[in-house]
């Protein structure tokens, strides 16, 4: 019942929020990061109650799935509140909550009109999105998978900046489309079930038995995948993102780049793969194609970026490509590696979208034009800038690299082309960062810098950006923490994959063998 009393935590925080507004605009933001702690808390104390005997570092043997509650809902059509917590929806839910809290924390002196509601949008987002990741019934999946849409679609269209109304449209018509294709392939998925099996039900282990032909599996997978594919964002369906990341508040940047792409990529792992295994490996090289090109589409294109937002934004969708890649390698070593690249892109990203929000509210700018110089004004934040650029660089010795790494050499051995094309990548991140902090922060001091008189980190801004440096440097040094997390839930994942592909193998060897019998017998 824990998972429960997460989501209505969050939900509770979030109307107490909106209700303390009158009491006073801090009301709201202590009344959020309070309540973001206590589910942080109450989170590890959970995983701890379920494993005693396991910290981080899980034993190679830990059992996938930690805990799983059903409840009945909707009984006439099989419908259950049925959430479930392993491996990889924990270290997604810590990344959830813990970015959650950094929001509240860059926000507290941005937003200063209706602050009440807008932590209120805040907290229903992060609730959906720790639905997203525990769902294990597909209408209650679905459920929270719109839910997660509306209150951010609100933080963008009534806090977001010179254009968020087109903007917060933009997003809302491209995941709302997307949204609709999943629904069809979840209720078509459900149907097949039945008509195959007599049982109605949107049981995520009952559906992963459900016969499906070559055809139809994989019209349903790209249902699937065009959904996630627009939240993470693959290329062709990207256009979204650096709108919504350039006029997005910066607590929205922060849970748009560092979480809600994530759930992208969760939906890959968790329902695509699964659920339709041979779809998805004959499907595999295409989702590689579009992975490398993503790569190297945003590398080229944060070149020729001004706004410093929409810098990091199409950088996200250079970053992003490594996540697809390492899932489609369909192999462990790659597929622990995007994961690991999802919490260091996470917290990376993150970073850097706090600290363009605090230029913005000194510079009262995002125009990489009139920011040189900046070092000379506001040494603290410069150095955090040049930290955090390096980072999502991969430089060695941060989580990134290690997380990249681990994806160009699970995939090197099936894939190589792809592989060195995509290392390409990495070469144009380095260029592409180091320009950016050239322009930023150092070269001849721009006079607006000068004419305003920047004043440096305070203790809350340079406390959030240590805490996530520190997180960096530690899973750069120790992945393995991650990693072990992680590893049950991925095996199962790859070998969910590979058994139904052996199943396929061994009808059609038994098929070829009774076709032989029969000429025999001829």
């Amino acid at each position: 019942m824990t998972l429960i009393a997460l989501i209505t935590l969050l939900v509770i925080g979030g109307i107490l929020s909106w209700m303390s507004a009158r009491l006073g605009s801090n009301w709201p933001r202590w009344i959020s990061l309070l309540t973001l702690i206590f589910s942080l808390y109450l989170l590890w104390m959970l995983k701890q109650s379920l494993h005693p005997h396991y910290a981080v570092l899980s034993p190679q043997d830990e059992p996938q799935w930690w805990l799983q509650i059903s409840l009945p809902w909707i009984e006439r059509f099989g419908i259950q509140f049925q959430l479930g917590l392993d491996g990889l929806s924990f270290l997604l839910l810590v990344l959830t909550l813990a970015l959650g809290i950094f929001s509240v924390l860059c926000s507290w002196s941005e937003i200063q009109h209706r602050v009440g509601f807008f932590h209120f949008n805040l907290m229903c987002t992060l609730a959906g999105i720790v639905g997203v990741f525990t769902a294990l019934d597909l209408f209650l999946f679905f459920v929270f998978w719109e839910v997660m849409l509306v209150p951010m679609v609100m933080l963008i269209g009534i806090w977001g900046h010179e254009k968020r109304s087109y903007a917060a449209i933009k997003f809302f018509i491209f995941t709302q489309a997307s949204s609709l294709l999943m629904l069809i392939s979840i209720v078509t998925l459900v149907l097949w079930h039945f008509q195959a099996t007599g049982e109605l039900t949107f049981n995520y282990f009952s559906l992963l038995s459900t016969p499906l032909g070559s055809g139809a599996g994989f019209w349903l997978m790209l249902g699937f995948f065009i959904a996630f594919a627009v939240k993470i964002p693959v290329i062709l369906v990207h256009s979204w993102l650096p709108d919504a990341h350039t006029q997005a508040p910066t607590a929205g940047s922060v849970i748009l780049a560092a979480v809600l792409l994530k759930t992208g990529a969760y939906g890959l792992i968790r329902f695509t793969l699964p659920l339709f295994p041979q779809a998805s490996i004959d499907f595999a090289p295409v989702a590689m194609l579009l992975a490398v090109i993503g790569i190297l589409y945003g590398a080229k294109l944060a070149f020729a970026q001004q706004d410093l937002k929409r810098f990091i934004a199409y950088t996200s969708i250079s970053h992003m490509g490594f996540v697809l890649l390492g899932i489609y390698g369909l192999n462990n070593i790659a597929m622990q590696g995007a994961v690991l690249q999802m919490v260091a892109h996470g917290i990376s990203t993150a970073a850097l979208f706090m600290i363009v929000g605090m230029i913005q509210e000194r510079l009262h700018s995002r125009d990489l034009a009139v920011m040189g110089g900046l070092s000379s004004s506001i040494p603290r934040l410069a150095a955090f800038g040049l930290f955090f650029a390096v980072a999502s660089l991969g430089l060695p010795g941060m989580a990134n690299f290690v997380a990249e790494f681990l994806v160009l050499l699970g995939n090197f051995s099936a894939q190589p082309v792809f592989t060195i094309i995509a290392a390409l990548g990495l070469v144009a991140a380095a260029i592409y960062s180091l320009a950016m902090l050239q322009r930023a922060f150092w070269g001849a001091q721009h006079q607006l810098s000068l004419k305003l008189g920047l004043m440096d980190l305070n203790r809350r801004e340079a406390g959030s950006l240590l805490v996530l440096a520190g997180a960096l440097l530690y899973f750069g040094i120790q992945p393995q923490s991650l990693l072990n997390a992680s590893k049950s839930s991925v095996d199962k994942v790859i070998t969910q994959v590979f058994s139904s592909q052996s199943q396929l193998a061994d009808v059609k060897e038994l098929s070829n063998n009774a076709m032989i019998r029969g000429t025999r017998n001829d």
